[in-house]
């Protein structure tokens, strides 16, 4: 069992990459120190706090390491190396992730040095159900790969607006994808869970806002594949990314983080929340951040609620509200919740159970129906009103009977479906299917979001784009069309994939 001070010291520093850097001499170290081995006594105290979260490095050597000993076995081959920093400033070890999953696998290691890689944030090693996720930013992947560098860079902000809205988005889906027949489904590396992503997701809206992370007050996470039953992953968020402002040396962020559960609108049923938050007069300037994120869950085909694993996939997607820098400004909401238990996980179950063919009618349909016609009745809207509609997409055929039988489009509601690209990525799937939308509007465009969550409920948005949806779309690289087409897709069979659902537990 991982022991929770050593994991709490050891994660302080390496969720973080931290480091030091002398204000005499300039000489960068990695993890934190009062004082400069160069400089000697006269340096004590003139340190300062660096991190290389968000930093390009390079793998300057490295090893394979075919057969791992002890809790890394489950990681299986992978290669291990010295990734230096700022021009060779720093060094420290790290592991190469998304890279070796083959026993068989030959690799030229003098091809993979010099290459640039980029920090990620993943499990450490395997530990068993009653110990502490053990997690590190000491796993890079190759920044020429499917996970691209990104420079986060601060930017003041230049409008504020008279309503809140969304300021930016992040979305974050594996490299690895099962296949079959037309639809694909993105799947956990070995070393990833819901945790991991959530980190992935935020770290891209945060680059995409350019908003000092200082300025978010609040923190929302919403999960059904939490792998703690009792310890929030909304605390680990809010370190890794710095959420909030720091108190020096305590290791503490002055930051609200909350965990949320609704089934599938675990995150999106905290968008009115989260905006209503940042205009509150006392906290204007401020930031909120939600996202969705989930390790969709299923029980292996030919069990009690096997047939879930045809469509379940896994990903994250978190969007920043706020009242400066707005690009799609909130225009209005409803919902709708009754006692429908359609879906649901008890306790110390690995795997859901559904209610079969009453999952439709009496569940899904009835609920997002009815939260659309009352937004659309409040709003005074028509669907030709609607430039783009976005359904919660359990599978491909839900999404596209509601919308039809609500009067949009093909045109309106194909663009954000992308249960076929990703799978049903539970409380990341229509937050994806906005994500994606936001990727290609226009200024001055109104969409319309339904999210539906087991149990049961539905929220309806509208938001309405603004100009600086265009100002903000050259900062991100990472969008839902290049994780869907991108050229670096691993496509692994059945069992490895049911191995990496598995994920870092010990047996």
């Amino acid at each position: 069992m991982s022991s929770e001070p050593i994991e709490r010291r050891v994660a302080y520093i390496g969720d973080r990459l931290r480091g030091s850097r002398c204000t005499l001499c300039g000489k960068e170290y990695f993890k934190p120190r009062n004082h400069c081995g160069a400089c000697g006594r006269k340096s004590y105290g003139m340190t300062e706090p660096i991190d290389f979260f968000y930093e390009e490095g390079t793998l300057e050597v490295c090893t394979y390491v075919k057969n791992p000993t002890n809790r890394f076995t489950k990681l299986g081959p992978y290669v291990y190396g010295i990734i230096s920093f700022h021009n060779e400033e720093v060094r420290f070890p790290g592991r190469i992730t998304d890279f070796a999953i083959a026993d068989d696998l030959k690799i030229d290691l003098n091809s993979l040095e010099g290459r640039k890689v980029v920090p990620r944030f993943r499990r450490r090693h395997a530990v068993d159900s009653s110990g502490i996720v053990p997690t590190i930013s000491l796993a890079f992947s190759f920044a020429d790969g499917y996970y691209p560098f990104q420079e986060y860079r601060i930017v003041q902000p230049s409008k504020q607006y008279d309503k809140p809205g969304i300021v930016a988005y992040g979305a974050y889906s594996s490299k690895f994808r099962i296949k079959e027949g037309t639809i694909e489904r993105s799947v956990p590396f070995i070393d990833e869970d819901s945790i991991t992503a959530a980190v992935e997701a935020g770290k891209m809206a945060l680059i995409h806002s350019g908003v000092d992370p200082i300025s978010v007050a609040k923190v929302y996470v919403g999960s059904e594949s939490n792998p703690y039953a009792v310890k929030p992953i909304a605390s680990k968020v809010a370190q890794v990314l710095k959420l909030g402002e720091e108190c020096q040396g305590e290791g503490v962020q002055c930051v609200d983080a909350v965990d949320t559960e609704f089934a599938c609108k675990a995150a999106t049923s905290m968008f009115k929340d989260a905006a209503s938050l940042v205009y509150y007069p006392d906290l204007k300037g401020s930031y909120s951040m939600v996202i969705g994120t989930d390790n969709s869950q299923s029980a292996p085909r030919g069990e009690p609620g096997g047939e879930l694993d045809l469509f379940v996939g896994y990903g994250s997607c978190a969007f920043m509200f706020g009242m400066h820098d707005v690009i799609a400004q909130f225009e209005g909401w409803s919902s709708i919740t009754s006692d429908t238990p359609d879906f649901w996980r008890r306790d110390t179950q690995p795997y859901p159970s559904h209610g079969g063919r009453f999952t439709g009618e009496p569940a899904y349909f009835k609920h997002v129906t009815k939260a659309v016609q009352k937004l659309t009745s409040q709003l005074k809207l028509e669907p030709r009103d609607v430039d783009y509609f976005v359904a919660h997409q359990p599978n491909a055929v839900f999404p596209t009977r509601v919308a039809k039988a609500l009067g949009f489009k093909e045109e309106q509601f194909l663009p954000g479906l992308q249960v076929a690209k990703f799978g049903n990525t539970y409380s990341g799937c229509s937050p994806i299917g906005l994500a994606a939308i936001l990727d290609v509007a226009k200024p001055n465009e109104r969409i319309l979001v339904a999210s539906y969550g087991s149990g049961a409920g539905s929220d309806a948005y509208s938001f309405i784009t603004t100009n600086q949806l265009l100002d903000k779309r050259s900062r991100q690289k990472f969008t839902i069309t290049y994780q869907a087409e991108n050229k670096n897709i691993s496509y692994v069979d059945y069992a490895t994939y049911r191995r990496f659902k598995r994920g870092m537990r010990a047996d």
